[in-house]
């Protein structure tokens, strides 16, 4: 097999999650009470990429938790200046990534396939591959939706040659400029096929649809929780006190609910902060 690494991407501030980000990032975010970081390294960790030899994660905004959270399971990349966008982040990593083809996710992907094995939902990216072509995995376009690749959205896993990495420079700019565009123009762009459910969770809507999609439409409640109100459909952390009533809502570890709220498709985080969606 052709040698291959990977890199989970996790250093944007989340700016469309604010104020929900404004204390933790969005890669720290959790969904079905387990950070979205934890997910991406959990899927590659099927695959059998796991630990700092294959697989690597790099951090800017708050980069201390993703560093603290993270610990030794992962190469870290820490971009002291900012983000670099997805390939100014490649790009400084390409001295760790040393010839190899590279695997690489967003750490707000949300996927879900019938498989519901993580790992087993991205391996067609691998299975067949030459170490030539640009891989990305893709879900169709809605009619009408401007953009994508050949009427396709990228859906948060790319696989990349070295060759088209080794030129990649730690400057600020994305991969859609530097290699997926570029792989395209050159007929070496092969879109893989994704069947199963696909939120980037960027947004407080997609945000609270993959919790309520992990909860499976039941309520998903952390058994550190305290819960006296009312719960339906919803998730809720370690540590929360949910005196009040919540329908299809997601309540942070740490958040409280007071008697008498009565709360419905909203985003609760400690200490008082409330997002709709």
């Amino acid at each position: 097999m052709i040698g291959v690494c990977a890199v989970v991407l996790a250093a944007g501030e989340g700016q469309r999650l604010r104020p929900l980000t404004e204390h933790l990032p969005k890669a720290l975010c959790p969904v079905g009470n387990v950070a979205l970081l934890d997910r991406a390294l959990h899927r590659l960790a099927g695959l059998g990429l796991t630990g700092p030899e294959t697989t690597a994660v790099n951090a800017a905004y708050l980069a201390g938790q993703v560093v603290r959270h993270v610990g030794g399971r992962a190469y870290l990349s820490v971009e002291p200046d900012g983000p670099l966008g997805t390939s100014g982040g490649i790009g400084r990593l390409r001295g760790w990534i040393d010839g190899r083809g590279v695997l690489v996710g967003n750490a707000d992907a949300y996927l879900v396939d019938a498989h519901r094995e993580p790992g087993k939902d991205i391996a067609a990216l691998l299975d067949g591959w030459d170490g030539e072509t640009v891989r990305m995995l893709t879900r169709p376009l809605q009619p009408g939706t401007p953009g994508g690749f050949s009427g396709r959205r990228f859906a948060g896993f790319s696989l990349l040659p070295w060759r088209r990495v080794r030129h990649l420079t730690a400057q600020p700019s994305d991969l859609v400029r530097t290699v997926w565009r570029p792989a395209e123009a050159n007929g070496e762009l092969e879109l893989v096929d994704f069947e199963g459910l696909y939120l980037d969770t960027g947004t407080p809507a997609d945000y609270l649809a993959a919790n309520l999609h992990a909860a499976g439409g039941e309520s998903l409640i952390d058994p550190a929780a305290t819960v006296t109100g009312r719960c339906e459909r919803s998730v809720v952390g370690a540590g929360t006190l949910v005196h009040g009533d919540i329908d299809r809502c997601v309540v942070w570890p740490g958040a409280t609910v007071s008697a008498g709220e009565r709360l419905h498709q909203v985003v609760r985080a400690a200490p008082d902060v409330t997002v709709a969606a």
